[in-house]
Order: structure tokens, then C-alpha cells, then sequence
């Protein structure tokens, strides 16, 4: 029934041969994340580092990095999770309402849904410093070391309790920039539960007092990182998940509870309006999110566990560990978006562009049955509502289509979906832009720090067109040679990958546009290159058409929509902006974008020495 420690989950693994134990000496300065990011790309198993330079404590990772694993560590919870959640009930209520629950099983899970209140545990066997623990650190440009699994524990300083808590995974900076020997940084993202906790704080002039769990049982992690309802508390779903109850104990001195079952707790408090520059970090977009000023928690104690495992993984450009993790979470919860918004059936925040850059999501069209040809009216209240919903609201380009259209259409096939969309879509009435909005904060291409714009992209009714596949299906394209755009490829039906060159900044950033406004203004609507509905200019054609992964992750991480599009033939009725023919996005490298990752080509050099013949890691990857 679940896993009681990181340990037993580790041994289990190990036992089951899903997991590598390494014993030879691995530097978590770089080199461990090298190898994470080998084995994940390789479908390998999880990896035990039993002697990790500069600390006595192994490390493990790719606990989460197959769908196969994940199925595996949650085999107890698989069963009975999605009908729990597809009940839309506050797990707490399960055991006052035996009525609904379809099986035995779903009782326990309501009991297990109850965080137990215990006096001591295995955490609080032993104690240690901020300096005993791994340095890991996953990039070169990096800040410092990260806690890259962190489960940050709060309470609600106006209704404190157990049932009202939030767990969150927001990262942690261990050391680096200007952090005392007793200080690490909190980096939360907007819409996050945490800052709830911390706003109110700060207006009772308290400080807020912060637990970091890191390990325990695994499903303390995946519960961290849950997209609950707000104020549902993620130790909730964490019980359900591990199908035992989650311990959490507060003994005499401590001000805000620990979970028992944590391999290691970091105590401290955040001061209402203290803040330090936190980062730079590579993320899960594929770039370092830059230094910029975050809470410092002030660390007062820590405990462990005597046999204490710090798990960890790594992100970066997708696909990562994180990426299994969404979809599982996908996996379980599938079901619930048309109980969150009625009227959207499927939605689907695409891994490949990072997450929230872009969304896809099908709706129906009931507003006028009738009407014909279709139009989209539902899909732009749907539209409005994802961007209202909870961390959905962070995406940047969402992109609708109506179920009506095509029953079988379904939003994990984006090649597909793009593809009826294009076929559809009507950029005179199709386009709803909306600007000077609050965007994901580790997404730079609106210029500023939590700031950019959204759009809306809905699509209804009929086929419009063709969609060309290859550059022979459309007529010979006429480009102009003055403006120095080649090389066109076609990564998808519909879409053109043009060569640019480089974006250049006067200063002013807007005046560095002044090529993709010329080059749709060498073009009239009716002119051949419009074939293709979607033209994105880049800096490489190689690189962005390499792969459909390739241009998506180009086009939606490199432009902001208000800034970056574009059209040929742009009309303006009643204030709506639109295009008689093409859209382009400017997806080129701007001079305010955060730098793209990039590994230590010494650190390479050294970790595939490892894996050559006769190496501690040979044959893992």
C-alpha cells in the first residue's frame, strides 16, 4: 500500500532491476545532471549515486523518467485515482459520503486523503547544515546549487491547519549571489499557492514560516506539483496517491509542521518584504530564467533522516524527467476539464514548447446550432475562461477548434489539430489578441519579467482551404532577395519556415521589427505565398525545421504575439485587428531573450568517458 520512505521506493526499484546503482565517484557540479539528462533520453532506469563528491548523501534520479515507472511506483493508487477525482469532491468529505464511492477501495482512499497529526517520526532522527548538503548543479550559467525536487510546505496565516495548506515545488537556490551561510532563495511563479500565504503575511506583518520537505515518499513530490482547486491542500491528494496516510508532526520549538517521512526538512522563516536576487537558472522552457529578486528564507534548522537519499532531477529544453510527470498528471485528471469548464473537452498544454507557451484545447460550438456556415462564439468564451483558470491562465498562445468540426480530432495529436485549424481559420475574425497582460514568469519574450500578451486563436466550420505539404504543391514563391529572407522549408501542411537575418536592436526594440513589416508589406493577399497560412521567420531554417518538436519549440518560446505577429494585408474593423492573408510570427532570437542552454563541452567530454567501454556507466546510455 504504497511507499512509507524515498528508501523503500528506491529498494523496491532496485529489487525489480528498474533502477542503476552507480558506486564510482560523480561530481553533482554538472556532471550528475549530464547523465540524468542521457538516461532519460534513452528510456533508462533510475540512477542511485551512492558516492557523490563533496557530501556524505547518495543522491538518486529518473525516479519519474518512464511512463512505465511512474505506473510502477503508483500501482497501489492507479485504479481508484481518476474515479476519486472524476467525483469533483473535496477528498476530505469521501468517508461522510460513502454513497458516491463505486468500490470498497474508495473509502480507504477518503481515509488515506486525511493527513495524520503524529508527535515524531524519521526525519527528526538527525540533523545537518546547509553546507552538508549536494551541490547539485545542472547548467554552466547556473547561480549556485538548486534544490530541484523541493516539496515547500506553508500554511494560510489567516486560517492556518493542516486541510488548508499548500505544497508547492517552487525551486530553491542552496548557495550563490548574496546569500548568507544561513540563506537560500524561494523562487515562486505567479498564481502560485504559496504567494497567497505570502501576501497575507506580509499584510499581517508577520514573517512566513516555510518548511522545504525533500524525499519521502514519491508521491509527496508528484502531489507538489498537482494542479489542485485553490485552498484544497496538495497533502490530500498525496495521501490518495500513496494510499497511506501523509505524517506530519510539529514537536516542541517548531511553529509549522514537517512531514515525518521526509529523507530531509529545511525549517526557516521568509521576512514579510525581504528579497534577494535568485537565479540565474536553466529551465524547463529550454533557457536560463535570469537573476531577478525573490523571497530569502532564513534557515534556522534542518533535519534528516539517518539514511537519508536526496532525490533530484533536471530540466530543460523538453523533453525532461518533468515532462513524464505532466503526463501523468495529464493521465489522471483527463477526465475533469469538462467538470472545470463545461463546454471544453480536451485541453492540452504542449510539452515540446515547455507548457505554457502554448495550448491547445477543443470546445463546442452550441451558441447559434443553427448557424451555417459555423463560426466561432462558444470557443471565445471558452477561450476566456481557460485564460481565468488557475495555472491554465498562463498560457500564452491558446488555440481552439470545435468538436462539431471533426468528432475524432483530439488535442495530443498537434501535427493533426494544427493542421484543422490551418485548414479552417480566418485571420480577419480568427485572431484575439490580449496585451499588456501578465505572462509565465520564465517566459522573456514579452521584454519584461512576468510581462507579454496572450491570444486567442479559434477556429470553427468548414475546410477554407488546402494545405500545402512541400514547397512544390504551392506556386514559385517570390521573395523579396532585398530583404535577405531564404531558404523556405515546410515543417507542417500549411506552415513556411523562412530564413531571417538576425534581429538587431536600435535601442528601442520595437524599431528592430521594421523587417517583418516590410517583408508583409512586399506581399499582396492573393499572392501565392499565401498558401500557407502560418510564415514564421527565423534565424535558421536548419534548426527550426528539423523537426515539428524543432519549429514549435522556435516559434511559440520565441515570440511574444503582440510583439512578434504579424500579416499580410491587415485590416482593422471596430477596433479588431486581422489579416486578409498570411500571419507572420517573428520567432527570431531578440536581444531581451534569456540565453539558450547549453552544455560544458568539458563536462560532456568527461561524462561520456564514463559511459565508453570499460566505464562506470557503460551500457546505461
Amino acid at each position: 500500500m504504497g511507499y512509507s520512505s524515498l528508501r523503500q521506493c528506491v529498494e523496491d526499484l532496485r529489487r525489480t532491476k528498474r533502477l542503476v546503482q552507480i558506486d564510482a565517484p560523480i561530481d553533482p557540479n554538472l556532471e550528475m545532471a549530464a547523465i540524468q539528462r542521457r538516461v532519460f533520453a534513452a528510456d533508462g532506469p533510475a540512477l542511485w549515486f551512492t558516492n557523490v563528491k563533496g557530501s556524505r548523501f547518495s543522491m538518486v534520479s529518473n525516479l519519474f523518467g518512464t511512463r512505465e515507472r511512474l505506473h510502477f511506483i503508483f500501482r497501489d493508487a492507479l485504479e481508484i485515482l481518476p474515479r476519486v477525482l472524476r467525483l469533483g469532491v473535496d477528498p476530505s468529505d469521501f468517508m461522510r459520503r460513502p454513497g458516491l464511492y463505486l468500490n470498497w477501495k474508495t473509502p480507504w482512499s477518503g481515509w488515506c486523503s486525511r493527513p495524520k497529526k503524529v508527535r515524531t517520526g524519521p526525519v527528526f532522527q538527525s540533523t545537518c547544515t546547509l553546507a552538508e548538503l549536494p551541490r547539485l548543479k545542472s547548467w554552466p550559467n547556473d547561480g549556485g546549487a538548486y534544490v530541484t525536487l523541493p516539496q515547500v510546505f506553508t500554511e494560510d496565516p489567516d486560517a492556518p491547519g493542516l486541510l488548508r495548506s499548500n505544497l508547492g515545488m517552487y525551486r530553491v537556490q542552496l548557495d550563490g549571489n548574496d546569500y548568507g551561510p544561513d540563506e537560500v532563495g524561494i523562487h515562486y511563479q505567479i498564481h502560485r499557492g504559496i504567494g497567497i500565504h505570502h501576501a497575507r503575511a506580509i499584510a499581517r506583518g508577520e514573517k512566513l514560516r516555510v518548511n522545504v520537505f525533500v524525499g519521502g515518499p514519491p508521491a509527496l513530490a508528484v502531489a507538489a506539483v498537482m494542479p489542485l482547486p485553490e485552498g484544497m491542500s496538495e497533502l490530500l491528494f498525496a495521501g490518495i496517491l500513496n494510499q497511506r496516510r501523509i505524517r506530519m508532526a510539529a514537536p516542541a520549538g517548531l511553529d509549522l509542521p514537517v512531514s515525518v517521512e521526509a529523507d530531509f526538512a529545511i525549517c526557516g522563516t521568509i521576512e514579510p518584504e525581504t528579497v534577494k536576487k535568485e537565479g540565474p537558472f536553466g529551465d524547463h522552457l529550454g533557457y536560463y530564467s535570469l537573476a531577478h529578486d525573490f523571497p530569502v528564507l532564513k534557515v534556522e534548522r534542518i533535519f534528516c533522516r539517518r539514511d537519508a537519499i536526496w532525490p533530484f532531477t533536471v530540466v530543460g529544453r523538453p523533453p525532461q524527467e518533468d515532462s513524464m510527470i505532466g503526463e501523468f498528471i495529464h493521465e489522471l485528471t483527463r477526465d475533469l476539464m469538462p467538470q472545470t469548464i463545461p463546454g471544453v473537452k480536451e485541453v492540452h498544454a504542449v510539452d515540446d514548447c515547455g507548457v505554457h507557451p502554448l495550448l491547445l484545447a477543443i470546445g463546442s460550438e452550441r451558441y447559434v446550432p443553427y448557424e451555417n456556415p459555423r463560426r466561432p462564439l462558444e470557443l471565445l468564451t471558452l477561450g476566456n475562461a481557460i485564460l481565468g483558470t488557475g495555472q491554465l491562465s498562463l498560457a500564452k498562445y491558446v488555440v481552439l477548434a470545435a468538436g462539431e468540426d471533426d468528432p475524432t480530432l483530439t488535442v495530443r495529436d498537434v501535427p493533426r489539430f494544427l493542421r484543422h485549424v490551418l485548414e479552417r481559420a480566418d485571420w480577419r475574425s480568427d485572431l484575439h489578441f490580449q496585451t499588456g497582460t501578465s505572462t509565465d514568469t520564465l517566459d522573456y519574450s514579452g521584454g519584461a519579467l512576468n510581462h507579454g500578451s496572450k491570444i486567442i486563436i479559434a477556429a470553427a466550420g468548414p475546410k477554407r482551404r488546402e494545405l500545402p505539404d512541400r514547397l512544390e504543391d504551392a506556386e514559385t514563391l517570390r521573395l523579396p532577395e532585398s530583404l535577405g529572407v531564404r531558404n523556405p522549408a515546410v515543417p507542417l501542411p500549411g506552415a513556411l519556415v523562412l530564413e531571417a537575418p538576425p534581429w538587431r536592436d536600435d535601442g528601442t526594440q520595437r524599431d528592430a521589427a521594421r523587417l517583418t513589416e516590410e517583408f508583409c508589406a512586399a506581399f499582396k493577399p492573393h499572392d501565392a505565398l499565401n498558401a500557407f497560412p502560418l510564415i514564421v521567420l527565423v534565424d535558421s531554417t536548419a534548426r527550426a525545421a528539423a523537426s515539428v518538436r524543432d519549429f514549435l519549440w522556435t516559434t511559440f518560446t520565441k515570440s511574444d504575439p503582440a510583439r512578434d505577429l504579424f500579416g499580410i494585408g491587415p485590416t482593422c474593423v471596430n477596433r479588431h485587428v486581422g489579416f486578409e492573408g498570411s500571419i507572420v510570427i517573428d520567432a527570431r532570437k531578440k536581444s531581451f531573450h534569456a540565453p539558450e542552454l547549453e552544455e560544458d563541452p568539458e563536462v560532456t567530454r568527461r561524462v561520456e568517458n564514463l559511459a565508453a567501454p570499460g566505464g562506470p556507466l557503460h551500457g546505461i546510455f
